[in-house]
């Protein structure tokens, strides 16, 4: 990682369901995830989602949103983001991986240049967003977005169909964003997903497709950004364990192609 100095201004929760190494640059702020629901071998300087007022309960459907809810109720600092346990903001492309996390002066030296961080978006080539979701998920849950946003937040409807109509996208729940604009995010996006909670029916979905919540949230963050006409910078997104691109391509296919999910 490059460089050890910090800066107290900024604060990064970093979403993990098991003990992992993590960066000691202090501006990152490891939380286990789901607390509420497994809590054996918690590291003793890590956060836990279930303190204070959280959502903790929820993970099996919220994922890593059971973190940005703790991070949006509990940290305090001028810029908050979310990152996960093996997916960080790169300072460079090349490298060994752990080298590569971006640190806090150079997360805060390019804040100067935009408010928002998102990561460099993903394209998913011969897919929308809204077909790629479809044949990896259920099309109800986007349809149900898109009507609580027609009945409750009506200015955000052609952001979102132009962002599904779209083959690329920002994704991985990764960001850190001014203070002010974390809290707005928040709390439109946890209003949106609570209703949606409140209509799907996900009692038939495999545990997979029960994360739905954290699925959904994915799709949303565009739609914000450009309602709101908000600047953002773009980092590249290390990964720190291997991509198995061949075993991701072939669900892929098995998902257009065929109703296998």
């Amino acid at each position: 990682m490059d460089g050890q100095k910090t800066d107290p201004k900024l604060r990064v929760a970093v979403a993990a369901h098991k003990p992992y190494w993590m960066p000691d640059d202090p501006v990152f702020r490891p939380c286990w995830a789901g607390a509420a629901l497994h809590a054996d071998g918690i590291p003793e300087n890590w956060a836990r989602d279930n303190e204070g007022e959280g959502i903790s309960q929820k993970n099996r459907n919220y994922c890593e949103l059971t973190v940005l809810w703790w991070a949006w109720k509990n940290l305090r600092a001028d810029y908050l983001g979310l990152a996960h346990y093996r997916r960080y903001f790169a300072s460079a492309q090349t490298g060994e991986k752990k080298s590569r996390i971006a640190s806090g002066d150079y997360l805060m030296g390019q804040l100067d240049k935009a408010p928002v961080i998102l990561p460099k978006k993903r394209n998913y080539l011969i897919e929308t967003n809204y077909s790629q979701y479809v044949h990896a998920h259920h099309e109800e849950d986007l349809a149900q977005t898109r009507a609580i946003l027609e009945e409750r937040y009506p200015s955000y409807l052609a952001a979102y169909d132009a962002s599904m109509g779209r083959t690329t996208g920002h994704r991985f729940n990764m960001f850190v964003m001014r203070a002010d604009l974390f809290d707005s995010y928040c709390e439109w996006l946890f209003d949106v997903l609570g209703e949606l909670e409140r209509r799907l029916d996900i009692s038939g979905y495999s545990d997979y497709d029960k994360r739905v919540y954290g699925f959904v949230s994915e799709r949303l963050l565009d739609p914000w950004i450009e309602t709101n006409y908000i600047d953002y910078v773009e980092l590249p997104v290390v990964n720190l364990e291997d991509q198995h691109w061949m075993k991701k391509g072939t669900s892929f296919l098995k998902r257009k192609f065929t109703a296998e999910k």
